[in-house]
């Protein structure tokens, strides 16, 4: 059980707003020490895992390609569009987005949208500018933002655990099997997705409710 001393470690180092790449390390320091690596040892996996994943270089390629749309206004064109569509309102606009997010991630997908590729871009900007038509004007762009930010959260985290081989199945399936439970990935990924379809369903209403509360905005506005 000292293995998860990790997972505190992330907790507590999020819950104080450490820097979040420091709180990983160390977590994954600790990670390691409690499961009897020597320290060389655990900064070798963690190259090991960069250098497979290619993560390190996807970084020099998707920042560069963001920044050039931006400065050629993706963002003005993202919110333009939207804009000009009648009946689209920020609260669907997430709640599809939502849906998207969800059935990607449970496909193993989880890298096809995110914060800096699809939310800052696209999502955001487009979820302000039909606020902006619903409230009559603008105020409500921090909260439209957060809400964006928070869908993304949530399609990604309740989706992806419906797939068999994320870490998070293969996590819970080591605990169970060390207390002698016995559970295929399988099992687990099916039980997995009256959560996410309840999750879908909070946060669904929770934009629905971010639609009345612009609607109320413009009657108040008039």
């Amino acid at each position: 059980m000292l293995v998860l001393a990790g997972i505190v470690v992330i907790a507590l180092g999020f819950l104080l707003r450490f820097n979040p790449m420091l709180v990983v390390v160390v977590s994954a320091l600790v990670t390691g020490l409690a499961a009897g690596l020597d320290p060389v040892r655990v900064l070798a996996t963690f190259g090991r895992a960069f250098n497979d994943s290619r993560y390190v270089s996807a970084i020099y390629i998707v920042l560069p390609v963001i920044g050039v749309l931006e400065r050629y206004g993706l963002q003005a064109r993202a919110r333009a569009l939207i804009g000009r569509m009648r009946g689209v309102t920020a609260g669907r606009l997430l709640v599809g987005y939502l849906l998207f997010r969800q059935v990607f991630a449970a496909l193993g997908l989880t890298s096809i949208a995110g914060h800096p590729q699809t939310v800052r871009p696209l999502v955001a900007p487009m979820a302000e500018a039909a606020a902006e038509v619903q409230a009559g004007g603008a105020g409500e762009s921090e909260r439209v933002k957060a809400m964006a930010a928070a869908t993304d959260n949530v399609g990604l985290f309740f989706g992806e655990d419906i797939f068999l081989a994320i870490g998070s199945i293969l996590l819970m399936k080591g605990v169970l099997q060390g207390y002698g439970i016995e559970l295929e990935p399988f099992q687990l990924s099916v039980w997995a997705i009256p959560t996410a379809i309840a999750a879908f369903g909070v946060h669904g209403a929770r934009l629905l409710l971010l639609d009345r509360r612009l609607a109320r905005r413009r009657g108040a506005e008039a």
